[in-house]
């Protein structure tokens, strides 16, 4: 990596330096007018549109886990700036290799609230994502997501393809052995990668401070010879620079880069978590000022292009989004063999006594009734 040969924003934020890229500060005015990224008026009101969709599934997701209807689930409230930012710049003919929040970039895929309902309420068929291509379901083991994000992109190098791979881990799975090794192997092989760590400062109970000493997450990229960039994960004009700057370099053969997206969850971690146990009330505060849709909001009012009616169009996606998850409880059951018989060619001997098992345990259960 010749750090002549970066794109002008990785060289000017350089990650040893602890610079941030940002496009507009928490106010909504613009502080970097030289990269304002060129969108026209109807994509930013759209980016928000879908910023706003997926903060409103996110509600009502918790609201229905909190009913009782549904498992625990990972909320992505105060996120949406990157997951919509990355989606606008993930091509159809791209990867997406997720982790378990990114709710929003799953959205701008093509994949259905019904889909991710389905998966939360412990449906195989949810992860199967079936109008949607080249996505991956969701991963829930931590860090395991980016070997195949790697596999993949080295398979694209192989065949000589136009295409990346976008991938992505919390700040806490940077501590996972995977992590390091998928960078490793990402800038020995230069493969079209680009990883995101969405840096919302706490995994589960654990701060970054406990995590690393590292000035930040971003400079992981160094050791490993991967150009990497700290940006501000509630700026979606610096997130969207950031993508279509990373995108292009992938696609031109450059080889992998890093994002450190720094954000905050302002939620819990999952349904099953007590903020409240780990972090203090002003904090949360503090950070739900800067939430990433009211510097949108902002930015938007100030140029004159604010022509959103919030309550109605809430309205609108609740019924949209309830009639979804309706759908989803409603659904059939999925047949036994749709959880094994998929996952080899061949089925080996322990799967197939795994399966047997199962199926005498639910006749089992059926008969006691």
């Amino acid at each position: 990596m010749i750090q002549d040969d970066l794109p002008a924003i990785f060289r000017d934020f350089n990650p040893l330096e602890n610079r941030m890229l940002r496009v507009i500060d928490d106010e909504g005015n613009i502080i970097n007018k030289e990269i304002f990224p060129q969108l026209d008026d109807d994509s930013i009101i759209d980016a928000y549109k879908q910023m706003f969709y997926e903060r409103t599934a996110d509600e009502m997701a918790i609201s229905y886990q909190r009913q009782g209807r549904m498992y625990t689930f990972t909320p992505n409230l105060g996120q949406e700036a990157i997951h919509i930012a990355a989606g606008m710049n993930i091509r159809k003919e791209d990867w997406l290799v997720p982790a378990f929040r990114e709710m929003g970039i799953l959205l701008s895929r093509g994949v259905t609230m019904k889909e991710m309902f389905l998966f939360y309420l412990g449906n195989e068929h949810g992860g199967s994502f079936k109008n949607v291509s080249k996505t991956l379901p969701i991963a829930i083991s931590i860090g395991t997501q980016l070997h195949h994000a790697t596999g993949i992109g080295y398979s694209i190098k192989y065949k000589k393809k136009e295409e990346a791979v976008f991938t992505f881990i919390g700040d806490g799975g940077t501590s996972e052995g995977d992590f390091s090794e998928a960078l490793n192997f990402a800038g020995v092989w230069q493969v079209p990668v680009v990883f995101t760590i969405q840096n919302n400062q706490y995994a589960i109970s654990v701060p970054v401070k406990s995590q690393t000493k590292s000035i930040n997450l971003a400079v992981k990229s160094v050791a490993f010879g991967i150009p990497g960039i700290k940006v501000d994960g509630n700026d979606f004009f610096a997130m969207y620079l950031a993508y279509k700057t990373a995108s292009e370099y992938a696609l031109s053969g450059n080889g992998p880069m890093l994002i450190e997206a720094f954000t905050y969850r302002l939620g819990a971690h999952t349904t099953s978590d007590d903020p409240s146990k780990y972090r203090k009330k002003e904090e949360e505060e503090k950070w739900a000022l800067v939430d990433p849709l009211l510097r949108l909001e902002r930015y938007m009012k100030k140029m004159n292009i604010w022509n959103i009616d919030k309550d109605k169009l809430k309205e609108e996606y609740k019924q949209e989004i309830d009639a979804q998850f309706v759908s989803a409880e409603n659904e059939k059951a999925y047949k036994i063999g749709d959880v094994f018989d998929y996952m080899y060619t061949d089925m080996p001997e322990d799967l197939m006594r795994q399966k047997d098992a199962y199926e005498q345990y639910l006749s089992w259960k059926e008969n006691r009734k």
